[in-house]
């Protein structure tokens, strides 16, 4: 038997188990290529499902250490204090943020009715204004130019 034949051969049997076409394999065979047998994939963990597990994995699910460690209370103690505090901050940023509301609601109003004042100061200042207008235009007394902001001369009086 050639070479070529047994590797023929061999290519074929390890489609046959890898599920691979023995045509391209025998083609990829002829043309200088090699082809490695991929070994196939078994479950690392017996757990009768479908997924396999990487092993980095099976040691962090089954936490691989007992729970009567000294190494593991350790670890639960310090996330029980990491949560603790996670969520005392939690609850104090929500404290400290409706603090901020309220007192932005408390400037609203303080601002909204200096507002209202402010629009009745200037509704009076107006009507004081136009009043005086009237009354300074009805005693003969010549109006303001427009633009100028002075009084017209009186003929060099």
């Amino acid at each position: 038997m050639s070479t070529q034949s047994v590797i023929s051969t061999f290519l074929q049997e390890s489609a046959g188990q890898n599920g691979v076409s023995g045509a391209s394999l025998q083609n990829a065979g002829a043309r200088g290529i090699s082809a490695h047998r991929v070994p196939p994939v078994n479950p690392l963990t017996p757990t009768g499902g479908d997924k396999a597990m990487a092993p980095s994995k099976q040691s962090k699910k089954n936490g691989g250490h007992n729970k009567e460690s000294d190494e593991y209370r350790q670890r639960r103690a310090r996330n029980n204090m990491a949560v603790r505090k996670s969520r005392l901050k939690s609850k104090q940023k929500a404290r400290d943020t409706q603090q901020r509301v309220d007192e932005l609601k408390e400037e609203n109003e303080r601002l909204e009715a200096k507002i209202k004042l402010l629009t009745k100061e200037l509704g009076v200042l107006k009507d004081l204004f136009l009043e005086h207008a009237h009354s300074f235009s009805d005693n003969g007394h010549p109006s303001f130019t427009e633009g100028s902001g002075q009084e017209p001369s009186n003929g060099g009086q």
